[in-house]
């Protein structure tokens, strides 16, 4: 690529350590987006999820919905391809972030309550892809033709 704002967005290593946050976080945004979304997996779909976002006061809910929901489930796939993984791991983050301050905080950390324990473990996944990018086996690193590292390096 030969751009450097692609450059920058796109950069990655080869470590595992990517792959290893991007798999599980994307196959868990993608299962959420599709129950927003589609009504998928035991979901309310676009109607139900915007009906619920505007019973609590986020308006207009079902744009809110269809919002949140792309988010999650594009940026999920995203990650489980490791494509374009910084931007949406921000996107993901900021909708965290979101959910977080307006449905879960004031129910306390834990889940048990409705809490933000989940969202804050998504949060974090989120920034950390963020910083680091997609690691091995991500379509971002196939772009940027990285240099193939020993994967299993550790920091520095």
């Amino acid at each position: 690529m030969n751009s450097p704002l692609i450059n920058r967005l796109i950069h990655t290593d080869n470590r595992l350590t990517g792959l290893a946050l991007r798999i599980p976080t994307g196959i868990i945004f993608t299962a959420h987006g599709a129950q927003k979304l589609f009504g998928a997996l035991g979901g309310y779909g676009l109607e139900g999820t915007g009906q619920w976002m505007a019973s609590i006061g986020l308006e207009p809910g079902y744009l809110l919905a269809m919002a949140a929901g792309s988010a999650e489930f594009f940026g999920g796939l995203a990650l489980l391809l490791g494509l374009l993984v910084r931007p949406a791991a921000a996107l993901l983050a900021f909708t965290m972030l979101v959910a977080i301050f307006t449905v879960h905080a004031s129910n306390g950390l834990f889940m048990s309550n409705n809490g933000y324990e989940f969202g804050l473990a998504l949060l974090t996944i989120a920034i950390a892809l963020v910083v680091n990018g997609g690691g091995a086996f991500s379509i971002d690193g196939r772009l940027n033709q990285t240099p193939e590292p020993d994967t299993f390096q550790t920091a520095h």
